[in-house]
């Protein structure tokens, strides 16, 4: 009998690693085959839906950026159309207030002029009585 010898044993050893093998593939094999798979799928799910969703959020920075940028442009444009708004209706109160300084000032002219005129009208008379007074003063009543 040497090492290899063919006999019963082997053929029942062969039937029974075939048994074992094909329990061992039912039992562990397929299911975990099976799991690793399943696994295998989610995670690629996971990257492409990583991917998908890095693409949509670059997509969505870009467009709040561009929202951001359209709302600044439009309050520069606010602003600047009430500047000027602000600049016009501050030059209107000017000419306003220029006009009205303007009239004040020619009727306090008119009116110091009239005074002038109504005190010179009256000027020679008021002299006389200085005069007469003055001398009335100066000049006792006999020397007349």
């Amino acid at each position: 009998m040497g090492f290899l010898s063919i006999d019963g044993t082997l053929v029942v050893q062969l039937i029974n690693f075939a048994i074992f093998f094909a329990v061992l593939n039912v039992v562990f094999l397929r299911p975990v085959a099976n799991a690793i798979a399943k696994r295998r799928a989610y995670i690629n799910g996971l990257v492409s839906d990583y991917e998908r969703y890095q693409v949509e959020a670059a997509g969505l920075r870009a467009q709040a950026e561009a929202v951001r940028f359209a709302a600044r442009r439009e309050a520069e444009q606010l602003v600047a159309a009430e500047r000027a708004r602000a600049s016009n209706e501050a030059a209107e109160i000017a000419t306003n207030y220029a006009q009205q300084a303007t009239s004040i000032a020619a009727d306090a002219r008119k009116t110091a002029e009239a005074e002038l005129n109504a005190a010179r009208a009256g000027q020679d008379e008021a002299a006389r009585k200085l005069a007469s007074l003055v001398l009335e003063r100066v000049l006792p009543e006999g020397a007349l």
